[in-house]
C-alpha cells in the first residue's frame, strides 16, 4: 500500500469566462515514510497539488489515495474528519492563535475533536519535549521567535501521529539559519515519527534535505530527483538539467 498515490490528477479554475489549468494529469507515488519535496517555480501548480493532497480542495478528475484511502470523493464532513486525524498541516504563516500559549495551540485541535483532557495534556507535553519547546510551553506566539512558532505548528500537526504531514513553504517567513534548523527538524520528524513529510518548496537548500523531490512545472510532473546525497548546489544543477531537458 502506498502512503500517497496520485493518478492523472487534473485541476482547473474558472476565472471569469476562461478556464485555467493548474494541474494537468499529475501522477506519482510515495511508497515509504520519509521526507519528500515538491519543487517548482511560482505558478507551477505545486501549492494547488498540496491543497489537493490535504483534502482542502478536490480535483476535477483523477484519483488521490492517502494512506490507503481514496480521498477525492469524500464528502465535506468526511474530508474534515480525515484531515483532522490523518493529515498534519504546516503553513508558512504559522497560523497560531495569538491569545493562546504554545501548549494551548498544540492542544486545541485534539480538544475540539473531543479527546480526553488527560491524554491531550500528556501528548502535548511529549511533543513540547521532543521539539525542544518544553521551556516555552506557556509563552504566547508574540513571545516566540519565528522558528519557535513554526516548531509549535509542527507539534500541533503531530498531535494525532498522522501518517502524512504537508508543509507549504514552511520557512518562507524565516531567516536562513532558522530555515536550515527547520528543514533539519522536518527531516528528523519524518524519521523519528515514522511519518511522511511532503514539503512544497522552490529552494534547492530545502530540497537537499529531502529523500526525493518531485519536480513540477506548468501543472505537470517533469520528473523526480534523488536528492538524498546532494547538497543545495547539486540539487540546483540537477533541477536545471531536468527543466532544460524538457524544454529542449
Amino acid at each position: 500500500m502506498s502512503v500517497i498515490r496520485c493518478d492523472n490528477v487534473c485541476k482547473a479554475y474558472q476565472l471569469g469566462d476562461r478556464s485555467v489549468e493548474a494541474l494537468r494529469g499529475v501522477s506519482f507515488t510515495i511508497d515509504q515514510p520519509g521526507f519528500y519535496g515538491i519543487m517548482g517555480q511560482s505558478g507551477s501548480g505545486k501549492s494547488t497539488l498540496l491543497h489537493l493532497l490535504g483534502v482542502l480542495d478536490r480535483p476535477n478528475s483523477g484519483e488521490i489515495e492517502i494512506d490507503g484511502h481514496r480521498v477525492e470523493a469524500l464528502s465535506d464532513a468526511e474530508a474534515t474528519r480525515f484531515r483532522l486525524r490523518r493529515i498534519g498541516m504546516v503553513f508558512q504563516q504559522f497560523n497560531l492563535i495569538a491569545t493562546l500559549s504554545a501548549r494551548e495551540n498544540i492542544e486545541l485541535p485534539a480538544l475540539l475533536a473531543g479527546e480526553e483532557r488527560s491524554w491531550v495534556t500528556t501528548r502535548s507535553s511529549e511533543l513540547l519535549e521532543q521539539l525542544g519547546m518544553a521551556d516555552r510551553a506557556t509563552h504566547r506566539p508574540e513571545a516566540l521567535s519565528g522558528g519557535e512558532q513554526q516548531r509549535v505548528a509542527i507539534a500541533r500537526a503531530l498531535v494525532f501521529s498522522p501518517p502524512v504531514i504537508l508543509a507549504d513553504e514552511p520557512t518562507g517567513n524565516l531567516d536562513s539559519a532558522s530555515s536550515e534548523r527547520l528543514w533539519t527538524l522536518l527531516e528528523q520528524v519524518a524519521g523519528e515519527h515514522d511519518t511522511t513529510v511532503v514539503m512544497v518548496t522552490h529552494e534547492p537548500a530545502a530540497a537537499a534535505h529531502c529523500r526525493r523531490v518531485i519536480v513540477i512545472r506548468d501543472g505537470t510532473v517533469l520528473g523526480e530527483l534523488d536528492t538524498e546525497d546532494l547538497d543545495a548546489s547539486g540539487v540546483s544543477t540537477c533541477y536545471q538539467e531536468l527543466v532544460g531537458a524538457t524544454l529542449a
